[in-house]
């Protein structure tokens, strides 16, 4: 439903002049009918002075109406007069708008859909502050601060924080939708067994089974496809002490490296400080941190164990690689994935085993 958000203002004077020239009194008439003096009156037309509850109930006696009609003209006046300062500063912070993905946001409606012009750029920021629920760009800027100091990100060089912090506030969005258990860490390692085997199959087919393991631990799986300059893969956090989320952005993606990532957040939920934010990008420009390596080991480690580390060495071929995944019980682009990070083979070799996910989530 559209706001109102006008651009003029109704002045309560304005109805106490129509209803004077009606009778044919003057100001000064009025005044003394009012036991008010003619300045008073004066700042009351002008809406310099507002209207009291003591002087509503003279003009229901002296004008007509009631006391109630008054003061709720007051009270519009005032609101309107806020509105329409407020519509001005909105219009001034139209750059900070710009720094966050307006159409991304409009295209899959999460913000109304509006022309992205200076008429509109009032709207245009009082749905982006609602959209984050914060008063003014200046919250923003701070709660998005405060949330950044807590990034354990992959690159040495932040990608735009705009898109990421808006990418991050759809998982948030999405995630209040769901009501969750506590987290419970023993329930959710040995529900990492039953996840495993789902690698098997295409992700699309089973990404709500996957997302209803998950909840039964408390943990909460939000699919959010990627918004451009965003250039992220994944994000492990706590929304509450008790309450983990682990975001994926899993449009164009691979299954090897689907699979990979959502391990990868697994590890930082449960072997790091819940007050960091592990924020995981898609180009693998990776910062050397402790964090990371560990949290990558891991899912490595979970998804094909050491113990086949010279068996994985000497994999070649597509026949070879089939048996292996068939062996260990996991998706052949997987090992593929795995072979050409470690460079046994090329990035162009076998690329066919791997599955692409196409996303039917709307962001």
């Amino acid at each position: 439903m559209k706001r109102f958000t006008p651009d003029w203002v109704s002045l309560p004077g304005e109805t106490i002049t129509d209803l004077l020239e009606e009778r044919g009194w003057t100001q000064a008439e009025f005044a003394m009918r009012m036991e008010l003096s003619q300045k008073h009156v004066n700042e009351i037309i002008k809406a310099k002075t507002p209207i009291t509850r003591d002087t509503a109930l003279k003009l229901e006696r002296v004008l007509g109406s009631t006391a109630e009609f008054w003061l709720n003209r007051e009270e519009q006046y005032q609101q309107n007069l806020a509105r329409l300062h407020e519509t001005k500063r909105l219009e001034s912070w139209g750059e900070w708008a710009k720094k966050l993905p307006i159409h991304d946001l409009m295209e899959h409606g999460y913000i109304p859909t509006r022309r992205v012009a200076k008429k509109y750029f009032a709207e245009i920021v009082d749905d982006l502050l609602r959209l984050f629920k914060v008063a003014s760009p200046a919250a923003w800027e701070a709660h998005t601060a405060k949330m950044s100091g807590s990034f354990r990100c992959t690159r040495a060089d932040q990608s735009d924080f705009g898109a990421i912090s808006s990418w991050i506030r759809l998982g948030e969005i999405e995630a209040e939708k769901i009501d969750s258990p506590k987290f419970n860490k023993s329930t959710f390692e040995e529900s990492l067994e039953t996840i495993r085997p789902l690698t098997l199959s295409h992700f699309n087919e089973i990404e709500e089974t996957l997302k209803e393991i998950c909840l039964k631990s408390g943990v909460i799986l939000v699919i959010i496809p990627s918004i451009p300059r965003a250039h992220v893969s994944g994000i492990a956090r706590w929304l509450k002490p008790n309450q983990p989320i682990i975001q994926l952005s899993l449009y164009g993606k691979t299954n090897d490296r689907i699979w990979f990532t959502f391990f990868h957040e697994i590890a930082h939920l449960l072997k790091q400080d819940k007050k960091e934010i592990f924020l995981d990008e898609i180009d693998g420009k990776r910062v050397d941190l402790k964090e990371e390596r560990d949290a990558d080991k891991w899912a490595s480690e979970f998804l094909i164990p050491p113990k086949y580390s010279n068996e994985l060495k000497k994999l070649k071929s597509e026949k070879s690689v089939l048996e292996f995944a068939s062996k260990i019980k996991i998706h052949p682009g997987i090992v593929v994935g795995r072979l050409q990070h470690e460079g046994i083979i090329k990035y162009t070799h076998l690329n066919k085993l791997k599955e692409s996910y196409h996303s039917h989530t709307q962001p």
